[in-house]
């Protein structure tokens, strides 16, 4: 599970920073989460195939986390993209795209789903037979969303010095993978638990996008290998993220310890402050470890620990 920050501050781009933007590779998917103005300079800096990402994900309407959504969905068709594109986002979104590719005469050659969204519920967006994607409410000043990416459980590792002991036939093996005890010749069974090994335990990753500080979202979250959790602002103006329904470093990182979530990352940061690293420190009074989501920063996400690549 690799985690690539393209931007993580609020409200407007600059030079040295970009709004919301991040790709989550798992399992063999590059999803897209939330698509600010400047994402698709984002991805090529990070040098990330656009081709490979067939699922964006939108947590709400305000345009530091969607206004960069046209101009890719453009390139798309420009690269001569074939495979279907899947967009999830709150109602009005397909209404916002559609108009703006009308009014410019443009078209996709490729097939353009919208995937609205309008319930306050937990819902499934995505699922396969590795990877399930999930939805859930958040307290912001628009309809918002929270995305929670979860590995789906593992199979059993093979014990195969178990498995060759007994004799076991290699045309067996995907039986004891999936839970399956084994009947020998002579009618005595074998324990699944003699021929495998615990899987590992499935990852998980939750995106709590912009909202104000909500006990609600910690059953959606609990126990989460990771969680990136809006920081907008530091204590000292906590009058400015209730007015905002934003969330404080400090807010955050109670969320994360109430939640007993294994690690915080920590972003859209406002442009008011000269350090990111205060957010941190805040945080850390709280809960650890606490990581930020600085622009072009990549994580690798495993059950022991959070590896910081660049």
């Amino acid at each position: 599970m690799k985690l690539t920050i393209l931007g993580c501050y609020a409200a407007t781009p600059r030079t040295i920073t970009n709004p919301t933007a991040q790709v989550l590779e798992i399992k063999n998917h590059l999803f897209l989460i939330d698509c600010g103005e400047g994402t698709q300079v984002q991805l090529r800096k990070q040098k990330i195939k656009f081709s490979k990402i067939n699922h964006i994900f939108i947590s709400h309407l305000h345009g530091d986390h969607f206004f960069g959504l046209v101009g890719l969905i453009s390139t798309f068709m420009l690269l001569n993209r074939e495979s279907d594109l899947h967009v999830y986002g709150p109602k009005g979104i397909k209404e916002i795209i559609l108009l703006q590719l009308r009014y410019g005469n443009s078209f996709t050659g490729y097939n353009l789903y919208f995937h609205e969204l309008t319930t306050k519920d937990p819902s499934v967006l995505f699922e396969d037979e590795k990877v399930v994607v999930s939805s859930f409410p958040l307290k912001h000043r628009v309809y918002t969303n929270g995305f929670l990416f979860q590995e789906k459980n593992k199979e059993r590792k093979l014990n195969i010095e178990q498995l060759e002991a007994y004799s076991i036939d290699k045309l067996y093996y995907q039986k004891v993978k999936y839970g399956g005890d084994i009947t020998l010749e002579d009618g005595s069974v074998i324990p699944n638990e003699a021929l495998s090994f615990d899987p590992e335990v499935a990852r998980s990753y939750a995106f709590c996008s912009d909202t104000s500080y909500d006990e609600s979202i910690i059953p959606y979250i609990k126990g989460a290998t990771a969680i990136y959790h809006e920081s907008t602002f530091l204590e000292k103006e906590m009058h400015l993220a209730e007015r905002t329904f934003h969330s404080t470093a400090k807010q955050a990182a109670t969320i994360a310890k109430l939640a007993e979530v294994k690690a915080l990352i920590l972003g859209h940061f406002s442009t008011r402050y000269e350090k990111i690293e205060w957010f941190e420190e805040e945080a850390k009074t709280v809960f650890e470890p606490v990581y930020l989501a600085d622009d072009g920063t990549v994580f690798e996400i495993s059950n022991e620990k959070i590896t910081v690549l660049k």
